[in-house]
């Protein structure tokens, strides 16, 4: 007999591993989206971090799925760069 208390459970928890899959932790398109905003923030202030932040988070979001949604990652990337060379050109 079948019961709602019964101590035998067929599934642990309604996220196991069958049924959402093993992702966990932000997706490609987030980590994009956090490069591009790490990019544009750069031009402003801190350069020299939020350039670098910038590359890696749109190197990671593009290195996990190559699709049409990796476009801010590649934004991310080219504006990281900027941001790192011009952050490095004003230091000397």
């Amino acid at each position: 007999m079948a019961g709602f208390g019964s101590s035998t459970r067929t599934r642990m928890s309604p996220r196991s591993r069958g049924r959402m899959g093993s992702r966990s932790g932000p997706d490609g398109a987030t980590f994009g989206i956090i490069g591009l905003v790490c990019a544009i923030a750069g031009f402003f202030v801190l350069g020299i971090v939020l350039g670098p932040v910038a590359m890696i988070t749109g190197w990671l979001s593009m290195n996990r799925r190559w699709s049409s949604r990796h476009v801010p990652a590649v934004i991310a990337v080219v504006l990281g760069a900027i941001d790192t060379v011009i952050a490095l050109i004003s230091l000397f």
